[in-house]
């Protein structure tokens, strides 16, 4: 049932949404290796479908870094193989729609149950290789020159890059960067992206300057490519077929989850992961039977649908609609954007991809989680990307193992976090329990903070009452965290801090205390204040301080 009660500021916000998403497509688009074309097709065609078919209501779905860059890699093997990207599309095409196929499966199944596995370190060193590879594989068009299509490839090319570089080109990448990162401050009423790229494109028009520029886009509505898809295909292209389905059905799914996460902590509600998959599986198949790049929920676009207003599925749907109504009025405008400016808008994304925090703690954090961290951002940006993730979560599993190993030799328990929500207190919280437990919560953890359980603490924690002042963590039987541990512990202290309840630890052990102090989540965010020895001591604190009055 269409929900019509917020339809001012869901209007507002797909309306912002896209024009968030216009440059970022026709970019997207142009580094998929398929055209801009292509960008704006997928972006309409999953926008419009995720929204209405999806599991988060707010969620804003496109064209995405990550996606095209394992899109621009899965072009670029079936060129390979048949010589042209015409005779490449039925290849490409059917990738496309096999991978959204399997999204739906995957909603089907309840494979959104097993994603909050995916360990930090690994989802981290992903991210972070592909936001090098939209950084490498723009740097030539950001000059005006063709780009090779491989990392290395681009570095091997390097010297080209300073020797037949386009001046005009150049000045334009540059003052597309310049205006994207300095437009903000004058005001954040109109997206700093859309107003780059106009100012870039506007530019080079009126200068005359000779530079490459995206060139011809067809307007009006897109026609099927249900042919293509039945084109002849090399009996060795079926393989290549099967493992891009599976790599964009697996990072699309991830990809989305997390925007979901990041919308259900701005709006205070909770998504319906499995239909979200279906959603996006949706969304991904009628981009491909229309030519389109597949997508998923994008970040910055959620975002600020939601900061405009947008609270239903309405917003995400006008926010496709929108790009619809461009394809059909302005689409020959287009044609005149310059390919340096659209990498001057792709570089500043390849840098915000980045985990600079992951890569910043990479001397703090266990070694282990550290080595698979470099592990995966290597394989994926000069390797294969789904080798990358497979031996990242093989690896981590394995070290997981070894450390649970290890506990048991000394003679602890390993076991999962506990079921956190209406836990009995235990026998030294009882007097305190009984008097202050509409103002107080204390909660139990036993057992190593890993990355397979730092999703269950997150949500349980996500539905601490607003009433309550303080949270105690009690941490006696916590031996050991990882690297997800330590960033969920600090992402529930700041989302608690930000509502006004304050969070207690007590009694942290020797390599928990070790390794929060080692990123400064003690005591930058945690002061010493707020640590204690045993559970008394917390209980005298706060009737100190009267916090709980």
């Amino acid at each position: 049932m269409i929900d019509l009660s917020n339809l001012k500021g869901d209007f507002i916000g797909g309306l912002v949404a896209g024009v968030v998403a216009l440059p970022l497509a026709l970019a997207f688009g142009v580094q998929s290796g398929m055209g801009a074309t292509a960008g704006l097709y997928g972006a309409i065609m999953v926008g419009i479908f995720a929204a209405i078919f999806g599991g988060t209501p707010t969620q804003a779905s496109g064209p995405t870094g990550p996606m095209t860059v394992v899109s621009a890699t899965l072009v670029a093997a079936s060129i390979q193989i048949t010589g042209s990207l015409e005779t490449a599309m039925g290849i490409i095409l059917l990738s496309f729609l096999l991978g959204g196929l399997l999204q739906i499966v995957f909603g089907l199944i309840n494979i959104a149950g097993y994603v909050k596995y995916f360990p930090y370190p690994v989802v981290s060193g992903f991210m972070s290789g592909v936001g090098l590879i939209i950084i490498l594989l723009q740097l030539f068009p950001f000059v005006g020159l063709i780009s090779a299509k491989s990392t290395f490839a681009v570095l091997e090319d390097l010297p080209r890059l300073f020797s037949n570089f386009n001046m005009h080109a150049l000045a334009l990448g540059i003052l597309t960067v310049l205006i994207y990162y300095l437009f903000p401050l004058l005001t954040k009423a109109i997206p700093s992206a859309l107003a780059a790229l106009v100012v870039g494109a506007l530019t080079g028009y009126f200068l005359g300057w000779d530079v490459p520029v995206i060139g011809e886009i067809p307007s009006g509505i897109p026609n099927l490519q249900i042919g293509t898809l039945f084109n002849t295909i090399p009996t060795e292209a079926y393989a290549l077929i099967v493992e891009y389905a599976a790599v964009l059905a697996v990072l699309g799914s991830i990809d989305s989850l997390l925007t979901s996460v990041i919308a259900d902590n701005m709006t205070k509600t909770r998504h319906n992961s499995n239909r979200e998959l279906i959603g996006q599986g949706i969304g991904n198949m009628l981009a491909a039977a229309f030519g389109g790049i597949p997508g998923a929920g994008a970040t910055k676009g959620t975002v600020v649908n939601i900061n405009a207003g947008g609270k239903t599925r309405i917003s995400g749907t006008i926010h496709g609609l929108f790009l619809l109504a461009v394809l059909l009025g302005l689409g020959s405008l287009a044609a005149y954007i310059p390919l340096s400016v659209l990498a001057g808008l792709l570089i500043p994304i390849g840098f915000k991809i980045i985990d600079v925090k992951g890569l910043k703690h990479l001397l703090r954090v266990p070694r282990a989680d550290a080595a698979v961290l470099i592990l995966v951002l290597v394989i994926t940006t000069f390797g294969s990307l789904i080798q990358a993730v497979g031996l990242g979560v093989a690896l981590a599993s394995i070290l997981f193992m070894k450390k649970a190993s290890d506990l048991g030799e000394k003679g602890i328990i390993v076991e999962s976090v506990e079921n956190l929500k209406d836990e009995k207190p235990w026998q030294d919280e009882l007097p305190f329990y009984e008097e202050y437990k509409d103002k107080v919560l204390i909660k139990h953890l036993k057992g190593p903070l890993f990355f397979g359980f730092t999703t269950h603490l997150k949500n349980q924690v996500a539905t601490t009452d607003k009433k309550i002042k303080v949270l105690i963590i009690r941490m006696d039987e916590v031996p050991l965290i990882d690297q997800s541990g330590l960033y969920t512990l600090e992402d529930i202290v700041f989302d608690l801090q930000q509502i006004g309840t304050q969070v207690l630890l007590v009694n942290l052990q020797e390599q928990p205390m070790d390794k929060l102090r080692s990123i400064d989540i003690i005591p930058n965010l945690v002061p010493e204040k707020h640590l204690f020895l045993n559970v008394k001591e917390a209980f005298a604190y706060i009737k100190e301080i009267n916090t709980i009055e």
